[in-house]
């Protein structure tokens, strides 16, 4: 059996692979080419852990295949899904630029491709190229808002909504296919208990809005579940 989470390369990562990088979009391949010694390589399977909350990490990650969760825990062990991190994205942006500890932890969701490029490599790139640049600070600012947008749902809207939203949010296949969620990740990411999530995903049955298969939840009424979360 193949250990995933052991294979490490410096050199396996290509020019099409740092292209599909949001940090990299639109600059030209005889630049990423010589980027390319720059990255280092990691698979790692389903539930291993990537970054560790209070990490001293000095290093960029990218998505380059799977999915990651980005979440914090409490001193109790309660878990916040912060964001789900799909191919192309990045984390561990604010410890890079900040010059801070990691403050959360990212996770593995099935197997998973992560691309690193250490700071110091990064900044210097960044210099010479504008785009690199403002590409970054897009992602950032990107960042910033999906953060308040967070405080705001966790402040303003019921956990019917939330949950509306997180179905909304994860609709769509990505380049693996559909992500699969648990309850208690809905849970973790709505900022409850998995049980309010399930009575809540009963409710959305009963109005019409979703059917709850086996192994699978099918949206009916988009636009009611667009309401619900505040998206229309």
């Amino acid at each position: 059996m193949v250990n995933f989470g052991i294979v490490c390369s410096r050199m396996s990562i290509t020019v099409e692979n740092i292209g599909c990088l949001r940090y990299f979009a639109g600059v030209e391949n005889d630049r990423l080419a010589g980027l390319t010694p720059l990255f280092t390589q990691k698979s790692f399977i389903k539930g291993q852990t990537i970054v560790n909350e209070g990490d001293n990490q000095e290093n960029l990650h990218f998505v380059g295949a799977g999915v990651v969760k980005i979440y914090k825990t409490s001193s109790e062990g309660k878990e916040q899904i912060i964001k789900i991190v799909r191919p192309g994205e990045s984390f561990n942006d604010v410890t890079v630029f900040g010059g801070s500890f990691c403050p959360y932890s990212a996770q593995a969701l099935g197997n998973t491709i992560i691309y690193w490029i250490h700071k110091n490599d990064l900044l210097s790139v960044m210099e010479k190229n504008w785009r690199i640049a403002h590409n970054a600070l897009e992602v950032i600012s990107e960042q910033a808002r999906l953060l308040l947008t967070l405080v705001e749902d966790l402040s303003f809207k019921n956990v019917t909504g939330r949950v509306a939203k997180i179905l909304l949010q994860n609709s769509e296949p990505g380049p693996d296919g559909f992500q699969r969620l648990t309850q208690y990740e809905m849970a973790a990411m709505a900022g409850t208990a998995r049980e309010v999530v399930g009575r809540s995903l009963k409710n959305l049955e009963d109005s019409g809005a979703i059917s709850l298969e086996r192994h699978r939840i099918v949206i009916k009424d988009r636009g009611y579940l667009d309401r619900l979360a505040g998206l229309n």
